[in-house]
C-alpha cells in the first residue's frame, strides 16, 4: 500500500485514501464499495488476495462489482511477469475492471509486484483512463 500511495503522488495523483482489511470477502467487498460511493475517487487499487491460495479473495470480491472487465490489464500483467518471475505469474489472478464511471485494479501482495503494475502499466496509462470513464 504504500509503494502505491508513493508511486501515485510521485507521478502528481492525488490519493484521497487508503485502508487497510483482511483478505476476507465481506470486508474487501464491503470496503471497495465504500471507495466507490466517495465522490472523490476515481480509481480503487487494492493490493494482495489475488493469488490462489484458500486465504486469497480479493479477485472474488471485485470481480463481481464490475459492469465492464479490461481483460488486457491482467493479460498485460501476467505477460510482464513471465519475464520477472517465470512460469509462477500463470498463478496471478490481478485484474481490474470498471463500476460506474470508475475503475478497479487488483494487484498482487508483493511489493516487487505492485511496483511492477504501477510503473509498467498504471502510471502510464492512469490519467487516460479517467479521462475515458469521464465520458
Amino acid at each position: 500500500g504504500v509503494a502505491i500511495r508513493d508511486l501515485l503522488a510521485t507521478a502528481g495523483h492525488q490519493v484521497a485514501g487508503w485502508k487497510i482489511v483482511p483478505d476476507d470477502l465481506d470486508q474487501v467487498r464491503r470496503t471497495a464499495r465504500e471507495q466507490l460511493a466517495d465522490e472523490g475517487v476515481q480509481v480503487v487499487i487494492t493490493t494482495g488476495g489475488t493469488g490462489i491460495s484458500s486465504r486469497d479473495s480479493t479477485y472474488e470480491a471485485v470481480d463481481e462489482l464490475f459492469d465492464k472487465r479490461l481483460e488486457g490489464f491482467g493479460e498485460l500483467f501476467r505477460a510482464i511477469s513471465f519475464h520477472e518471475i517465470g512460469t509462477a505469474a500463470m498463478m496471478t489472478r490481478a485484474t481490474a475492471g470498471v463500476v460506474g464511471r470508475k475503475a478497479i485494479f487488483a494487484l498482487p501482495g508483493s511489493e516487487k509486484a505492485v511496483r511492477l503494475a504501477m510503473t509498467k502499466l498504471l502510471i502510464p496509462e492512469l490519467g487516460h483512463v479517467v479521462q475515458q470513464l469521464s465520458k
